[in-house]
């Protein structure tokens, strides 16, 4: 299921960076214990009660030197363009500002719903201050504090009401739907029509030139899929053409419509640092992973080419160490007979269950081989393991007291699972849980 997704717009210097940080909470300040996980500011995953949804923060958004209402128009149209309910947030202690009242015009326009925050209002006498920004005809104002976290879980309570009520799923369960993701110029749709076989993206060498996500049906030895590219960006003008970070909102709607998810990689350019930051939102969002390089016919190569390349990206993307790599040309269509069954295995992995006795058997074996740590004379004993999700495959371990299950332990019991079981081009989630 796609989230909904809330734009905060406003003005520089009325707090946006802060308020998302205060509604993304601990997420944003995570750092993943996997080392070569990326973050991008930009755009990341809330939750509000029973409310997932995603958050851009449009001051994170670096359009470079543009003049000041510049700036504020291009920031407001990436999010009229994205958002499914936009907080149009003002500073409280400065009152309506001319530049409040241009945001205030542009988002008239965008036919969103639209929920007026006036921010650094951090105490009640302060609450006065908020009822000239009835002017900016967005209804009723609602007073937070960014620096204190006061008056957010109304204004969350007032965006939910706007989320769009969405199905649950898009396609059969039979049908793998499979995103390609990656830097402009990598040859995503290109991709996408050599496995259609036709010519039903517009192909250049311009970055960005594919505008709109599109979903493709193809049947190939009898499966179905749905290709799902996420090549580009809807308009053209030099905010779309140099921002790099908003091909990333793009991608992140792909991954979660997706059961496995292509990281193209450019085999001229080689890797750099955003093809890291793309693959790390498939891999925090639970998706199976085929890392893909593309024009391969253009590099030269000898008999070791192939295998020092792939050694570059595992040291690259050590978190994607479970994701299978395939080398092709979308151009020529060498080696494009190799991706489906890949794509195949990685789909079938993410929704696999194992049978629970052979899981502790598997636990028991590893605890055996490699006993379990010990902190301040404490041991962790685990008492039993038991799967509870897939897509992807989720394990619970019942521990005696779960801070003892440290992360290099955790690693090691995940390894000894793939060994056991395979797992290929699928992440596995571990959880430890107190037994009571």
């Amino acid at each position: 299921m796609v989230k909904p997704v809330v734009a905060i717009v406003g003005r520089p210097n009325v707090g946006k960076s802060t308020i998302f940080n205060r509604i993304v909470g601990e997420r944003i300040s995570i750092v993943e214990d996997i080392p070569g996980v990326t973050r991008d500011r930009i755009y990341s995953s809330a939750e509000w009660l029973n409310h997932d949804f995603n958050i851009i923060d449009t001051g994170g958004i670096d359009i470079g030197d543009e003049p000041f209402l510049e700036q504020i128009r291009q920031q407001a149209e990436i999010a009229i363009d994205e958002a499914d309910v936009i907080i149009f947030l003002t500073n409280g202690r400065e009152g309506v500002t001319a530049a409040d009242e241009e945001v205030a015009k542009i988002l008239y326009k965008a036919k969103k719903p639209v929920v007026l925050a006036v921010n650094k209002i951090d105490n009640p006498e302060m609450r006065d201050q908020i009822y000239d920004f009835y002017a900016l005809g967005f209804g009723e104002p609602f007073p937070i504090s960014g620096s204190h976290g006061l008056g957010l879980g109304d204004l969350l309570d007032e965006a939910a009401k706007h989320f769009p009520k969405r199905d649950t799923k898009d396609y059969d369960d039979d049908v793998i739907c499979f995103s390609l993701i990656g830097r402009p110029n990598v040859g995503k749709s290109s991709l996408v029509n050599a496995i259609l076989g036709e010519e039903r993206v517009i192909v250049s060498d311009i970055s960005g030139t594919t505008r709109d996500a599109i979903d493709s049906y193809v049947t190939y030895n009898g499966q179905e899929y749905v290709i799902i590219d996420t090549a580009g960006m809807r308009k053209k003008g030099k905010v779309y053409e140099t921002t790099e970070k908003y091909s990333v909102l793009r991608a992140l709607r792909a991954i979660e419509r997706s059961d496995v998810v292509l990281v193209v990689i450019n085999a001229e350019e080689g890797i750099i640092e955003q093809d890291k930051k793309i693959a790390g939102y498939a891999h925090e969002a639970g998706r199976a992973v085929v890392i893909v390089v593309n024009k391969w016919d253009a590099v030269e190569k000898d008999e070791k080419t192939m295998k020092e390349f792939e050694q570059k990206i595992r040291e690259h993307f050590l978190f994607l160490d479970y994701a299978p790599i395939v080398f092709l040309s979308a151009k020529t269509k060498k080696r494009i007979h190799t991706l489906m069954p890949m794509i195949n295995v990685a789909s079938e992995n993410h929704a696999r269950r194992v049978e629970t006795s052979i899981l502790n058997d598997v636990v028991m074996d590893a605890v055996a081989m490699n006993p379990t740590p010990t902190d301040k004379g404490k041991r962790l004993k685990i008492y039993y393991t038991t799967q509870v999700a897939v897509k992807p495959p989720t394990f619970v371990v019942f521990v005696n007291e779960p801070e003892l299950l440290h992360f290099s332990y955790e690693r090691f019991l995940e390894n000894r699972i793939r060994d056991a079981f395979g797992f290929e081009g699928t992440p596995i989630k571990i959880y430890p849980r107190e037994r009571k």
